[in-house]
């Protein structure tokens, strides 16, 4: 199942996607809900990031290959960080490149997606509170990255973590293709059957550090491939079996 968050007169809503028609949710989308039976267009919506999290987890070094493009041995544990809310950016929304960056990196990721509070979750019983998974851009400045030492100002700003188009439900998360386009041209191709932690154990130790609450994101890594972006590039970041999130990148 496809969930999506659009904008309405009346404010933003929640939708199932079925046969290319966006059916209306009552209720809790995490919890108990109806759907409507009748539906309009899905392109004829405006999408909005497809949850509201309290919070966005990021996974650094993941991939076996990224480790190594970026000179780093393979953790022994997942190295998390976090991005803000206020760096959140909907599906074909822009990036902004900031004066102070020399240079702009995309990063292909796969995104959880929180169903119910999460603490202390063992990986065995990880996927129960899973809603989904969506398409993540874990926008860089790497630069700024290398020249802080860390990530904190470097993922941070503005625009900086776009997500979407929306939440699938069921993934097969033995095989999943992760892949950056940009303008087109293919940047980063690799699978999800190539991380060092998979998703339950993400989960779990993410949960072992802080609460993890309903529409909580955690970004599980990016492959080999990372690369710069300039101002009027389109980035494309497609998981296999949920879709692709497309923005443009434009000075500040």
């Amino acid at each position: 199942m496809r969930i999506v968050r659009f904008a309405t007169k009346g404010g933003a809503k929640y939708g199932v996607v079925r046969e290319g028609r966006v059916h209306e949710v009552q209720g809790d989308i995490c919890g108990k809900y109806t759907v409507a039976k009748s539906g309009a267009p899905l392109g004829r919506l405006r999408l909005l990031p497809p949850c509201e999290p309290t919070k966005i987890v990021g996974v650094g070094l993941n991939y076996r290959d990224h480790a190594e493009e970026m000179h780093f041995p393979i953790p022994e544990e997942p190295v998390l960080f976090l991005k803000p809310l206020t760096a959140i950016l909907p599906p074909e929304g822009k990036i902004v490149y900031p004066p102070s960056c020399q240079r702009l990196d995309y990063e292909a990721e796969l995104a959880i997606v929180i169903k119910r509070k999460a603490r202390y979750v063992p990986p065995a019983k990880a996927l129960r509170y899973v809603l989904g998974y969506t398409c993540f851009n874990d926008v860089t400045a790497r630069d700024l990255q290398k020249k802080d030492g860390r990530s904190t100002r470097a993922k941070s700003f503005d625009t900086f973590a776009p997500f979407g188009p929306w939440i699938e439900t069921a993934l097969n998360l033995d095989d999943a293709p992760v892949r950056a386009r940009l303008n087109g041209i293919i940047m980063q191709d690799s699978n999800i059957s190539n991380f060092i932690f998979d998703v339950p154990t993400l989960v779990s130790f993410v949960s072992e550090v802080m609460t993890l609450e309903p529409g909580d994101l955690i970004a599980t890594g990016t492959p080999s491939g990372i690369g710069p972006m300039q101002p009027g590039d389109v980035i494309e970041i497609e998981v296999g079996g949920i879709g692709t999130l497309r923005n443009r990148v434009v000075k500040a």
